[in-house]
């Protein structure tokens, strides 16, 4: 059985007076039926596992280095994350791949980093606007899924997130059709490389998620749940698609 996950990426956002909603949206699901996870930036993570010890919302780190130590200042390996309190790591989200130069070999590296560390890795896919318009969406994914993905990788900590670029923090979203297609092509890509263990691996949907459209995303073939960005911020907002998840 596919395992489902409701993950906040947090993003450049959030001080300590932040956690407050951490803790909140905690306390509104003691007893969750499916996983949540949390992704503050990574001078939270530390105080973010602190204040969440004893809850059923999990935390994780935005990124990772390759390697597990040495002169590359400003960056974080998975080992810290995992003495931080990290379970997860997001690895190749389309602002790091845009913004840092992350080729799919790099992410690959990262993974292969994160998974050793004993982290659980978020992978992330997606086509930007001029791909979606050309027809090239399914090759793009196809191409970033064989790239990023190491062989021999440990399917139980894997989870991969679906993020058309031109989606992500637009308010533009793919049509429930369009978001199938792809995850069903994902499951299928995935399944073809790694055999039938593929299917317990969690397909998210990212690209402006919120309350209001949470439910009919989730009703969607092979969405397991969500990266979410800006609406993981506040517990108000983050609850009303937790709740839909649980209820999908």
């Amino acid at each position: 059985m596919t395992r489902k996950l409701a993950a906040g990426n947090w993003k450049m956002n959030g001080v300590k007076a932040s956690l407050a909603e951490a803790k909140t949206l905690a306390d509104m699901f003691p007893t969750p039926t499916i996983d949540i996870l949390l992704c503050p930036p990574a001078t939270l993570v530390t105080a973010m596992a602190d204040v969440l010890t004893g809850t059923k919302v999990s935390v994780g780190g935005q990124d990772c280095h390759m390697n597990t130590s040495g002169a590359h200042t400003g960056d974080v390996s998975a080992q810290m994350l995992v003495d931080a309190g990290a379970d997860y790591v997001i690895l190749g989200h389309s602002e790091r791949r845009a913004d840092h130069g992350e080729t799919d070999a790099i992410v690959a590296a990262k993974t292969v980093a994160a998974l050793e560390a004993g982290l659980t890795a978020i992978v992330c896919v997606g086509e930007t606007l001029a791909q979606r318009e050309a027809g090239e969406t399914l090759d793009v994914i196809r191409a970033q899924l064989a790239g990023s993905l190491p062989d021999g990788i440990d399917l139980s900590r894997l989870v991969v997130a679906y993020e058309p670029v031109w989606a992500i923090g637009t308010g533009k979203v793919p049509t429930l059709e369009q978001i199938g297609e792809v995850h069903d092509d994902m499951r299928a890509t995935l399944t073809a490389r790694f055999g039938g263990g593929a299917d317990t691996v969690p397909l998210l949907y990212g690209g402006s998620v919120k309350p209001s459209n949470a439910a009919e995303i989730f009703a969607t073939s092979n969405v397991d749940g969500a990266l979410v960005g800006g609406a993981s911020l506040k517990a108000a907002d983050f609850s009303g698609i937790v709740s839909a998840l649980q209820d999908a």
